[in-house]
């Protein structure tokens, strides 16, 4: 049963007027049809969540939502204590953390969101929620009235150790691509015409804007580049292909061309026979957004993440012996205060 803490909670600081927002289409994202504000709200979650959650409620959707920033904003806590208690804000159902792709083709690029809901939401609610066409439609920025946002340089990395997040919220946008090498030119020949990249050496350069850590030079793309062809020739998409060498990644990576050769070597989809193409005139499936550990960072459709953890990360989590707070036993408590409240009002 979850503990009361019915202890007033740390004030929460106003939200300073220079708090960074995110580039537009990322950032803070408020879900649907939540309860008024109160007095109250919280009220079962431990002090430092609740303090935490109180700051992030009162930011405006849009705000950067990356560990790195908060802990600018709280000084009370720390990187490592900030994402304990996202994740435990998770855990109660206020918040998901979710990636969408947008775009089509060779220039698709990856979207991160937080999604936070003042009102504890169940698993059920969330998967229902991420699920839906709206849900899909508000993780991307509209095409014709926000442009794609540029570039930015990755944040400096927390603190490593077992609680160091995994993902910042970055505006990952297009980039100019590293042009591959041409061999020397023979005395008297004529300049040879830049080759036109492939899209697995743009899949490969692309990595280092959906992820800092897996940054790749010309060199290392035009070397990667037979390796990451195969997966193509075999029929799997760029988009798949990228999901598969940036999932579960460590929290640091010391070479990035080695573990993706690892990867590409490893994790080689099985050749399949040819399938009868698919009419011009059928609809593409829409995309559907993959949510994030919040612990780890790994990604994967709402229901196979619980409580918006993977299942290692719950495990773990469950072990721990911290108690996950019920929406149910947080309504009733919050009913018995009010209730209480009243008997106390003077006559």
């Amino acid at each position: 049963m979850a503990t009361q803490h019915l202890s007033s909670a740390l004030p929460v600081p106003a939200v300073s007027p220079a708090y960074p927002m995110a580039k537009p289409g990322y950032g803070k994202r408020s879900a649907p049809d939540q309860q008024p504000r109160t007095r109250d709200d919280f009220a079962m979650l431990p002090t430092r969540e609740r303090y935490v959650a109180g700051f992030v409620d009162h930011l405006p959707d849009g705000a950067a939502m990356s560990v790195k920033q908060l802990a600018k904003q709280l000084p009370l806590y720390g990187q490592q204590a900030i994402s304990t208690s996202l994740k435990a804000l998770s855990v109660a159902g206020h918040l998901r953390r979710v990636r969408c792709s947008v775009g089509t083709g060779d220039e698709t690029r990856w979207v991160f969101r937080t999604f936070w809901s003042r009102t504890a939401r169940d698993n059920e609610w969330w998967n229902t929620y991420l699920a839906t066409e709206t849900a899909s439609q508000t993780a991307a920025p509209a095409p014709d009235t926000v442009p794609p946002p540029p570039w930015v340089p990755a944040e400096e990395p927390p603190p490593a150790g077992p609680e160091s997040p995994a993902v910042t919220e970055q505006a990952l946008g297009p980039a100019p691509v590293p042009p591959q090498r041409t061999p020397p030119q023979a005395p008297g020949a004529e300049p040879t015409q830049p080759t036109t990249p492939s899209p697995a050496y743009l899949a490969l350069a692309r990595l280092g804007r959906d992820d800092h850590r897996l940054g790749l030079s010309a060199d290392d793309c035009t070397t990667l580049e037979p390796l990451a062809a195969q997966w193509l020739d075999r029929g799997v998409t760029t988009d798949y292909l990228t999901s598969a060498l940036t999932a579960g990644l460590p929290a640091e990576v010391d070479s990035p061309v080695g573990l993706l050769r690892r990867r590409l070597i490893d994790k080689l989809p099985p050749l399949l026979p040819a399938t009868p193409s698919t009419p011009a005139d059928t609809p593409a499936p829409a995309r559907r957004l993959l949510v994030e550990c919040t612990d780890c960072g790994r990604p994967g459709q709402p229901e196979a993440l619980p409580d918006g953890l993977c299942r290692p990360c719950h495990t773990t989590h469950s072990a721990s012996g911290q108690p996950s707070p019920d929406p149910t036993q947080i309504a009733a408590v919050k009913a018995h205060m009010a209730n209480l409240r009243d008997l106390l009002k003077p006559v």
